[in-house]
This record gives C-alpha cells, sequence and structure tokens, in this order.
C-alpha cells in the first residue's frame, strides 16, 4: 500500500509499505479521508520520531474484520480514534480520560496518512464510530478535532449568555467559536493576525473579530459593554497569548489553555490577580470516546458546519503541499487528505 511518510514539514515522501495484517479483535480500515492537524506539523516535537506515518483525525470503510469482533462488519463506514483510555485507572474513574497513561500510549497501525490502517483491538472496542448515512467521509475527520472542543467546553463550564474569547482563529479556534454558538453562548468574540481568519470567524459565530496585535483588551471591553470575558479559550501556544490571556478574563470566570504549548512551553502566572478575582485555569486535552460520539452528533444535525469549513483537499501525493498550507497559516481552514 501506499503511504505518505513524515521525515520533516518539508520533507514528506509517498513510500510503499505492507498492507498491515490484523489479528483477533482488531480491525483493518480503508482510509477515505484523513486531516491534517495542527499538531502533524509541530516540527520540534514530530522529528523526533521522524520517520512516521501521521495522521490521526481519520475516516473510512472497514476492510477486514479479525477473529472475535462482531460488531463490526465490512463496508462499515466509521471514524476511528487513535488514542483511547484505558476506562479503569483512577484519571478514567475521576473524570480524566484524557489523562490515562493507556491514551498516551495507544496509535494506530501506521498512521491515516497511509491507504490502510490496522486498528488495535483496544480501539476496536472501544474507539470506532459509525458514520452516519448523512455524514461524508471529510465530514467525519471531524469527528476528532470537534471531540477534542467538545471536551474543552465541557471542562471550561461554557454554557448559555457566556461571553467567550477565542485566542487563535486556526480550524481549532473556528471550531470553539462555532460550538460557543450551537451551545448557546452570549457574545463570541476571536482574535488572530490573520486578516483572513478573522473574517472566517465571523462567518462561524463571533460577533467581534480583531487583530491580536490591537488593544485586545479595549476592544473586549468594547464587545462586552465594558466587561472581560466570562470565559477565555486559549487556541494557540504562543507565549504572548498564554500571559495575556489571564488579564482578559472576568472576575470568576476560566482560562482555558487548548492550544498545543510552545517549545519553551513557560507562562508567568500574574498570581496576585487571580487569586484576587476568583479565576480558575482550566486545560484541556485530546478528547475520549464520548467526547467523539458527541461531535458525531453535531456534525450529523448540522448545529456545528464543518463542512464548509474544509478549504482544501489533496491526493497523497499531495501530503507535502497539504502540509505547507497547514504550516504557513495563510488562508486554509482544513486540509484533508483523501488516498
Amino acid at each position: 500500500m501506499r503511504a505518505g511518510v513524515y521525515y520533516s514539514n518539508s520533507d514528506l515522501r509517498v513510500e510503499e509499505r505492507p498492507r498491515p495484517l490484523i489479528g483477533p479483535g482488531e480491525i483493518l480500515v480503508r482510509i477515505a479521508a484523513s486531516g491534517v492537524c495542527g499538531s502533524d506539523v509541530l516540527e520540534w516535537y514530530r522529528i523526533k520520531k521522524a520517520p512516521l506515518v501521521l495522521g490521526h483525525e481519520v475516516a473510512g470503510t472497514v476492510a477486514e474484520v479479525g477473529a472475535g469482533v462482531t460488531a463490526w462488519r465490512i463496508g462499515d463506514r466509521v471514524a476511528v480514534t487513535h488514542h483511547v483510555p484505558c476506562n479503569t485507572c483512577p484519571a478514567c474513574l475521576g473524570g480524566h480520560h484524557t489523562a490515562c497513561t493507556t491514551l498516551h500510549t495507544t496509535n494506530f497501525d501506521p498512521g491515516g496518512f497511509a491507504e490502510y490502517v490496522r486498528v488495535p483491538a483496544l480501539q476496536t472496542d472501544r474507539g470506532v464510530l459509525r458514520l452516519p448515512d448523512e455524514v461524508s467521509f471529510d465530514e467525519g475527520t471531524f469527528a476528532e478535532p470537534l471531540g477534542c472542543v467538545v471536551r474543552a467546553q465541557r471542562l471550561a463550564e461554557v454554557g448559555p449568555g457566556d461571553s467567550v474569547l477565542v485566542m487563535g482563529s486556526g480550524i481549532s479556534g473556528l471550531l470553539h467559536v462555532a460550538l460557543a454558538r450551537a451551545l448557546g453562548a452570549g457574545t463570541i468574540m476571536a482574535t488572530d493576525i490573520n486578516p483572513w481568519r478573522l473574517e472566517a470567524a465571523r462567518r462561524f459565530g463571533a460577533a467581534a473579530a480583531f487583530s491580536a496585535a490591537s488593544d485586545v483588551p479595549a476592544q473586549v471591553a468594547a464587545a462586552t459593554g465594558g466587561r472581560l470575558a466570562d470565559r477565555v479559550i486559549v487556541c494557540t501556544g504562543a507565549p504572548q497569548a498564554v500571559n495575556q490571556s489571564m488579564h482578559l478574563v472576568a472576575s470568576g470566570g476560566t482560562v482555558l489553555f487548548f492550544g498545543a504549548p510552545d517549545q519553551n512551553g513557560e507562562a508567568r502566572i500574574p498570581f496576585p490577580e487571580i487569586w484576587r478575582r476568583e479565576i480558575t485555569l482550566q486545560t484541556s486535552y485530546g478528547a475520549a470516546p464520548g467526547d467523539l460520539a458527541i461531535a458525531i452528533e453535531l456534525i450529523r444535525t448540522r448545529r456545528v458546519p464543518v463542512a464548509v469549513m474544509v478549504t482544501h483537499r489533496f491526493p497523497l501525493e499531495g501530503i507535502g503541499a497539504a502540509f505547507r498550507a497547514v504550516a504557513s497559516g495563510g488562508e486554509s481552514i482544513k486540509v484533508i487528505i483523501n488516498p
């Protein structure tokens, strides 16, 4: 089979790899669509393990079924998650499924930028979700990224009437904007340094979208009638945005750190201020199977309009161009590879 192999952000090659052989309890999925995640182009993080086949936002059809598998049949349309929790450790039992050690050690074989992936038994048991007929394969690739957003907004307790500031209007930020609108949030605001992405934020539900280089506190106050934001969602790891976020949240509010950290990953916490104003600092990583199920329903009902977020599609041979489109941060939202 063909696979897109990552050596670096500027060196991606289509190579022939053996088609994976499945064992008992496993399935083989023929990939129809695989989304390029922003984390795929974090070169400082990825290159340490190169060469490897990336791709974890996948949808396709079941091509083979291993012994003992009864829930799936050849031809079933599915979305599959690469990370699944054990459901029995203290983290899982406490509701922190994405902090589970098992979740951080599970993966596909080889990865979604290939014609086929072997889905290990644990993922087959709890990480495969049926795609409704009305959800396309391209839309199915959003199950994982939207699931991450669903989990994050639940942890941050985003709800009706809340003013929400999303810092960073890439795909994650735009999904946060769209989900906040679906949840009935009040004033939704977004920042970015890219005017094209700011316009996209307005299209997907932001009442106000302004440059991250502007006087952001003044812009937030103007949009909310003089208040700061009840919920600040940081969808970038840029240290300046992380540091600024804690000065943009209203008293009693929550700052949610969602974006992948900068390589050096340090921020300054204005402890006296957040202590005096009862600010909650919340992190969120990944998604559990239950979050993915909610995401698929949001996609099916069109409450989050993911289809119109797809700006670029490439065949597997175009994987280099796909990575460049994501890494450049230009006029792209969601980039999908169709093997």
